[in-house]
């Protein structure tokens, strides 16, 4: 299914059913889309009786193609802008936000700014610029061209190129170099959980230290072994397992 809540057609799906219960919108990667998730949203959304929503943002999966140059603030406009209109349009109560990596990060700025919503579920949340997640974007970039990685982005967005040099390109940008979340984190104080991979090769544990350091709501705090960037598909079913926990903990906060 599709929406247009700013001009451009999004593709999104529908989880569970509605049941009164508090709806959980997930938020994906910067190279993410619906199906990128793989089973992760479809297991919360059945194992803690909550309905979901999971859709591809603007330049993703089979949404519009992405035709312009990203900007230093489009994670800013993502939340502030396209999330508010499409949480009017197809959740319409403040909803729980699941958020890997970019979509971690724009969740923290919807949140911090005072939007409501009843908690946050942020996986490798990035805040600040690190050398070791920008080196590591670079070797993407360089790579594209001349691994199989094209093909591979290739089977999850209509235009892959677009998708991933615009995600590249504004991380490498002289334009984002002073990029730092962090005045949004005291506004915050919603519950939380953080979780992250100990040997995340795009960021440190550094990023959980200073949000749990930051926020004025409580936080929960899962760290993995290993060194993948997304632990809900490296460690599903830990991971599938804190995050309906969480939820579930927020269900006899709320009674």
């Amino acid at each position: 299914m599709f929406l247009e809540p700013r001009g451009h057609r999004l593709e999104y799906l529908r989880l569970g059913e509605i049941t009164g219960s508090t709806p959980l919108l997930f938020l994906h990667e910067g190279l993410g889309s619906i199906e990128l998730w793989r089973t992760f949203p479809a297991d919360v959304v059945a194992k803690s009786d909550h309905p979901g929503l999971v859709f591809s943002r603007y330049g993703h999966g089979r949404s519009d193609p992405i035709t312009e140059p990203r900007g230093a603030r489009f994670m800013h406009e993502e939340a502030l802008v396209v999330l508010p209109t499409l949480i009017d349009q197809l959740v319409g109560e403040p909803p729980i936000l699941v958020g890997h990596s970019d979509g971690a990060s724009i969740s923290l700025i919807y949140a911090g700014s005072g939007h409501p919503v009843k908690g946050l579920v942020l996986i490798a949340p990035h805040v600040m610029l690190e050398t070791q997640g920008l080196d590591q974007i670079a070797f993407l970039s360089d790579a594209y061209d001349s691994t199989d990685l094209a093909d591979r982005i290739a089977k999850y967005h209509d235009n892959s190129e677009a998708t991933f040099r615009a995600w590249a390109d504004v991380w490498l940008s002289k334009e984002f170099s002073s990029w730092n979340l962090e005045e949004f984190l005291p506004g915050i104080t919603c519950p939380i959980v953080l979780i992250q991979s100990k040997e995340d090769d795009y960021g440190t544990l550094k990023h959980l230290d200073i949000i749990e350091s930051s926020v004025s709501g409580p936080v929960d705090r899962l760290e993995v072994e290993g060194m993948s960037h997304s632990p809900h598909l490296s460690h599903s079913a830990v991971v599938v397992e804190a995050t309906v926990r969480f939820i579930k903990q927020l269900d006899r906060s709320i009674q």
